[in-house]
């Protein structure tokens, strides 16, 4: 029987070869999402081991952060672009949760996130996950969740407002498009709790900003951030 689901898998990848997300080239059979070349060559920002983090300083001033922290550089034109494109617009969902808990597993090596006790992901308005069919910030907590085995939960946090876009916009234009449409719920759930909130790409930071000045209105709330991506 082995036998025989090997030939046919073997067929099928023959027909339907599994590519790279990053060069398309096809990968061999024991590569996930990417072949062993781009794994390698992948942009990591590494900044969960740098003793000055520049990432902590985004939100200065704005809400307090306990840690921020991103996997990867993206910039317009590398691999990262098209890895996001991939969890976000072309139903990748098991990128997401593989990428996620890859960070998971390199942030657990760390003491900077022992402490927390619940991931959050940033959340879609219902009609656009709805469209979507699924939220890729959900799919990156299910993959940081078991790398740093930690829970993760969507229903402290919610999107009440429909947006546009935010691709185009200014950050100031960005951020009044976000600044209220973020709902706290079921706060006794989280009250003196350290919550990491995690999203596909910190660009600005408007959104994310939006998010964590909600959470830390509840009493006892710490929050910490990371994401998939970081512009630069």
């Amino acid at each position: 029987m082995n036998k025989i689901s090997t030939l046919l898998q073997n067929l099928f990848n023959f027909f339907y070869p599994r590519l790279c997300v990053s060069c398309q080239n096809t990968l061999f059979e024991k590569e996930t999402h990417f072949c062993l070349h781009c794994l390698q060559n992948m942009p990591l920002t590494n900044y969960h081991t740098f003793e000055e983090n520049p990432l902590n300083y985004i939100f200065m001033g704005r809400v307090p952060v306990q840690f921020v922290g991103s996997l990867l550089f993206y910039r317009k034109g590398n691999m990262v672009q098209s890895i996001l494109q991939e969890i976000k617009y072309k139903n990748n969902k098991e990128l997401g949760s593989y990428l996620g808990h890859l960070y998971g597993e390199q942030l657990a090596k760390t003491e900077l996130l022992k402490d927390v006790d619940l991931i959050i992901p940033i959340p879609l308005h219902p009609k656009k996950e709805k469209l979507r069919g699924y939220n890729q910030s959900e799919m990156i907590a299910q993959g940081l969740s078991s790398g740093l085995n930690k829970e993760y939960s969507v229903e402290f946090l919610i999107r009440k407002d429909f947006t546009e876009t935010q691709t185009k916009k200014s950050r100031i234009n960005r951020w009044e498009n976000v600044k209220d449409v973020f709902e706290v719920q079921n706060e006794e759930g989280i009250r003196n709790k350290h919550l990491l909130v995690c999203d596909d790409v910190l660009t600005t930071g408007a959104t994310m900003e939006a998010a964590l000045s909600k959470l830390v209105t509840v009493e006892g709330v710490r929050v910490s951030v990371v994401t998939l991506a970081v512009a630069g």
